[in-house]
């Protein structure tokens, strides 16, 4: 196995050739097309004055030039620092200010926004240079002149800077989410990226030939490793999606012959209680992966019997473990696959501790501790935080709750931060959630707790009705009262059009908390 990306990507294109790499509209390259294209990239990287260990930042969608700046910034020796596109300016503007970032391709119209021109009213001293992808924008500069001062540095000089790049040398630094406070910007080197996605890519059974519709956003782990990273280890096509829309995803199944869709529980959700799906021929699927926590056992089963998925597998991870933690294996029983997120991947030690750091017994709820090649290097510019979450003995604390069995594979049911206490109880909303998708009457749902002066907290469970279902909060509310245990009972039920989601198709339940609080404030 190659030691960094851009030797992975030049390794490819000697054993797949002329096979399709990318299909993006109108856009082809072959294997050996998207090598020499990362060359070129490389080059004019050098030429902008991009030297080994130099930060440059890419602010865009699932664009075909997305993978060949990220394919060519560390080509010259760069690291990735990729930007969630559902930034607003001055998010976007703290991320390029805390990684340094000396250059930034972005868009100048996406949704609406020019996003060249808002970055260029922010105050980032490290930024050089600004690359427009797709369109042109003041002041910054169009792909193709940006290309063009490729003529400007030899072809070797980027040869011998890819052959230097060893495997514990930076590839990317991905900012969290920072939906519990500022991002942080963490740290992964080449050589553990390679390694972790090779293990993703073969319990997955991801093959030469499959065909990768990739919807999850390149700027996360899901979307750039386990996405087109996974693709050229494989040799698979990657196809890009800009933004998920279920009408579009079906429509490109069937002309484009996808056969790989891997997401988050809320795409297939939303595929299987779309009105036309009948209608569509997706009898092309074959391998889904999702993951990790609040996927109901019956939709697993939908996926298999109605969307036709041969392959179903489950996995975890977080950006600071490479994106990845564990996984089903092929063979595992399909209860396995259904319930759990499978087990350490080799190389990968994990324990579930609790809050005294000693270890649960098997069955018994614990924060997942992990240990191993795959553990970030750290949060970028930011060691109090960093020894907050990596301890002595080198485990980093997850801040997840998962169950073990006896074969140790791992039930992920939620962050301790989403866990509420009602009356003394520990309360997990993803069990709840799953018992309610259980009910039929929910297409989606999440829950979260809200205070609550007697109980302490209590549960408010937000859904979105199953298609062709007559749904009340009463109805739901006298089911559960049914089928649950007193306390795990949403105390408020919101009947809602839909969900909010982040980019990578997640529920963000920091807006779902925002809206509790305007909607109980309202019943006092």
């Amino acid at each position: 196995m190659e030691q960094s990306i851009p030797a992975l990507v030049q390794g490819a294109a000697q054993r797949f050739g002329a096979a399709s790499a990318i299909e993006d509209g109108e856009i082809r390259l072959s294997f050996r097309e998207l090598a020499e294209a990362g060359l070129m990239a490389g080059r004019a990287f050098r030429a902008a004055g991009l030297q080994a260990g130099d930060r440059a930042a890419i602010w865009a969608p699932n664009f075909s030039e997305w993978i060949l700046a990220a394919i060519g910034l560390q080509s010259a020796g760069g690291v990735l620092v990729p930007l969630n596109t559902r930034l607003k300016a001055g998010e976007a503007a703290y991320v390029l200010q805390n990684s340094g970032a000396k250059m930034l391709c972005t868009v100048s119209d996406f949704l609406g926004v020019d996003y060249a021109a808002e970055i260029r009213k922010q105050d980032i001293p490290s930024l050089e240079k600004v690359i427009t992808f797709r369109g042109q924008s003041a002041g910054a500069e169009t792909w193709e002149d940006f290309l063009a001062t490729s003529s400007e540095v030899p072809v070797e000089t980027i040869e011998a800077q890819i052959a230097a790049i060893g495997p514990d040398d930076l590839s990317d630094i991905l900012f969290t989410s920072g939906t519990t406070g500022k991002p942080k910007g963490v740290m992964t080197a080449h050589g553990q990226n390679l390694r972790a996605f090779e293990a993703w890519s073969g319990c997955v059974g991801l093959r030469e030939g499959d065909r990768y519709l990739i919807i999850n956003p390149f700027f996360h782990a899901f979307g750039y490793k386990a996405g087109w990273v996974s693709a050229i280890l494989r040799g698979a096509t990657i196809l890009p999606q800009i933004t998920f829309d279920v009408e579009e995803v079906l429509r490109r199944i069937e002309p484009d012959r996808i056969t790989m869709l891997p997401g988050p529980p809320t795409i297939y959700q939303s595929i299987l209680s779309h009105p036309d799906l009948a209608k569509h021929d997706i009898s092309s699927l074959r391998l889904a992966v999702t993951g990790a926590a609040a996927i109901p056992v019956e939709l697993i089963n939908q996926m298999r019997q109605d969307l036709g998925f041969e392959t179903v597998i489950t996995g975890y991870g977080l950006t600071e473990t490479c994106g990845i933690v564990s996984m089903c294996r092929e063979g595992d029983a399909a209860e396995t696959i259904a319930t759990t997120s499978g087990r350490a991947i080799d190389g990968v030690e994990v324990r579930l501790v609790d809050s005294e750091g000693r270890d649960v017994p098997t069955g018994e709820p614990g924060e997942v501790i992990v240990r191993g090649y795959n553990v970030m290097r750290g949060y970028f510019a930011n060691p109090e935080e960093t020894e907050k979450t990596i301890d002595k003995d080198g485990f980093l604390h997850t801040g997840d709750i998962a169950v073990a069995d006896a074969d140790f594979n791992l039930r992920i049911t939620d962050r301790i931060k989403d866990m509420f206490i009602m009356g003394g109880f520990n309360c997990y909303p993803a069990e709840i959630e799953n018992a309610l998708y259980d009910s039929g009457y929910a297409a989606q749902v999440a829950v979260i707790g809200v205070p609550d002066e007697r109980m302490g907290e209590v549960g408010m469970a937000f859904l979105v009705a199953a298609p062709g279902k007559e749904v009340s909060a009463d109805i739901v509310r006298d089911w559960s009262r049914e089928n649950m245990a007193n306390y795990k009972v949403p105390r408020y039920i919101e009947i809602v059009d839909e969900l909010p989601v982040n980019a990578s198709g997640k529920v963000t339940k920091f807006v779902l908390r925002e809206q509790a609080e305007k909607i109980l404030s309202t019943q006092e």
